[in-house]
């Protein structure tokens, strides 16, 4: 079993830890390093994992996971990457930066895995994609899917697809969030309490996405099954067009993608 350090254990690197921990990795083989001493003793007393400096980690771990903040990136490689053995696996969970701004910073032929996942880890859902770098072999992916799957869906896909990955899965989550909160809204709008509502949508959420994941079926032919003529759906399928939701959305993940773009150009 390998070591595995979680550097930069904030909210995604703790998702990683606690999916490590549920999938039945041991605690004595899970580091974690953070920077304020009170969210270590939070890691080390909710866990039982040991919270330790960069460079103890780099030392010890087999696996370094990155998973600070895609600003911070540079300045940690600045302080570790001297110190990294070649072989040994480095996980980018840095949203943005490409396998090529760790290999500049790292010894030449240190292995390189991309990794973007999300939220969702939180309950074993999340959907995680995974892309080599230069030097990351096969043995290197399937060690991160190792990983990962325990959390949810992986799938492997190349580098240059990734910045797609951040905004459509990556960001996914939230927008899924933001349309529930607005139906809750509409529901109140039309007389229910919000309770309710909410337990109406998020259980029409549920039910819509294991019939769109498990039946097989295009996304079109399920809304079709729902859309009778001159009924109530249609009209309400109308509406969405008239205010170009599907224009939004286009347009939304474009702009996600491009700032995902944005954040490995400013710290390149």
């Amino acid at each position: 079993m390998h070591t595995v350090a979680v550097i930069g254990a904030g909210k995604i690197g703790e998702l990683v830890l606690s999916g490590l921990l549920r999938a039945g990795w041991p605690a004595d083989r899970l580091l974690a390093t953070t920077r304020r001493q009170a969210r270590a003793e939070e890691l080390a007393t909710r866990y039982g994992i040991r919270v330790v400096d960069n460079l103890t980690a780099v030392s010890e771990a087999d696996v370094l996971a990155i998973a600070v903040k895609p600003q911070d990136a540079g300045s940690l490689l600045d302080e570790v990457g001297p110190k990294v053995p070649a072989e040994k696996l480095v996980i980018s969970l840095c949203a943005g930066l490409p396998t090529s701004f760790f290999a500049r910073r790292l010894p030449e032929g240190t292995p390189v895995v991309r990794v973007m996942t999300n939220t969702p880890a939180l309950v074993d859902e999340a959907m995680t994609a995974i892309s080599a770098g230069e030097h990351a072999t096969d043995e290197h992916l399937a060690l991160a899917e190792e990983m990962f799957s325990p959390l949810g869906r992986t799938l492997r896909l190349p580098e240059s697809q990734q910045d797609a990955v951040t905004a459509l899965s990556g960001s996914g989550p939230a927008y899924f969030y933001y349309l529930v909160e607005a139906m809750t809204d509409a529901g109140i709008l039309l007389g229910l309490p919000r309770q309710i509502a909410h337990d109406l949508i998020v259980q029409t959420a549920i039910g819509s996405a294991i019939m769109l994941r498990d039946s097989g079926e295009h996304p079109v032919k399920l809304r079709e099954a729902v859309t009778s003529p001159a009924g109530t759906t249609i009209s309400a399928v109308r509406e969405l067009e008239n205010h170009g939701v599907r224009a939004a959305m286009l347009a939304a993940l474009e702009a996600a993608r491009d700032r995902a773009r944005e954040l490995a150009e400013q710290n390149s």
